[in-house]
């Protein structure tokens, strides 16, 4: 689980709460069921109009994306890659085929199907690349969701805080009936500027980051697939794979003065 995400929902919402509490209002004052049928409701109601079904039903299930622990870790996947480089040396590709199975990942084993089938290295790029390419479109379309609901929801707030004060103007002559408008009115707007700032976008924005983690953990997979097709030397080849994950590192001068 990634706990940034659960912490920061948590964080933002005693923060809000604290801060109501703190300055002498009261949780019951917050909690208008009207407001958030308005919020939502309405915006639930926008996102199925913006969204195509399958889209729609994508995004609901990689949302455990953004309470997920991410991306395998690449660095398990290299020396995955460098075990299967120096058994291929020794054995043949063809040896590679009883680790089909065991292989969940169904990119990595199309990958190894294709370099033990003996397609040449370029077809094998082109067929990974045109994959990867058209995953990321579809992963971004379901962060694409998230982020009309963060769009969607502060209007929809707006027009809560509209109606609300609609309901105060009808009844001026009743000052009893007063106080439900304008809790309405106000906490409406909480709710839709509030629900967009500390889930909608924020989830859109960590579905993005999870989307790039894959497709860099992808993009390794090809290199290390391409090299393993073409035989090249283990030791070069978890070199180059280890460029994926190495952090830049501060260059010193190649030379010190005389």
């Amino acid at each position: 689980m990634d706990i940034l995400t659960v912490a920061g929902i948590l964080l933002g919402l005693s923060a809000l709460i604290g801060g109501q509490i703190l300055d002498g209002g009261s949780l019951h004052s917050v909690l208008q069921p009207t407001a958030a049928l308005i919020v939502f409701g309405g915006t639930l109601g926008a996102v199925f109009i913006s969204s195509p079904f399958g889209v729609f039903v994508q995004a609901v299930k990689d949302i455990r994306k953004a309470f997920g622990g991410g991306a395998l870790p690449p660095t398990g996947v290299i020396e995955y890659i460098d075990e299967l480089a120096l058994y291929s040396k020794t054995n043949g590709l063809l040896a590679l085929e009883s680790e089909l199975p065991d292989i969940e990942v169904p990119f990595f084993r199309k990958g190894l199907q294709l370099v033990i089938d003996g397609v040449e290295p370029e077809r094998i790029r082109e067929i990974l690349e045109i994959e990867l390419q058209y995953s990321e479109e579809y992963s971004e379309a379901s962060a694409g969701v998230f982020e009309s609901a963060g769009g969607y929801a502060p209007t929809i707030g707006i027009l809560g805080a509209v109606l609300g004060l609609i309901h105060v103007m009808e009844n001026l002559a009743e000052p009893d009936m007063l106080g439900a408008g304008i809790a309405v009115a106000f906490v409406a707007t909480v709710y839709g500027v509030g629900s967009a700032n500390l889930f909608w976008l924020p989830v859109a924005e960590k579905l993005k980051k999870r989307v790039r983690e894959e497709s860099i953990l992808k993009e390794l997979m090809i290199e290390g697939l391409v090299g393993l097709s073409i035989g090249e030397n283990p030791r070069s080849l978890k070199e180059k794979l280890q460029g994926f994950i190495k952090k830049p590192e501060k260059l010193s001068p190649l030379t010190r003065p005389l």
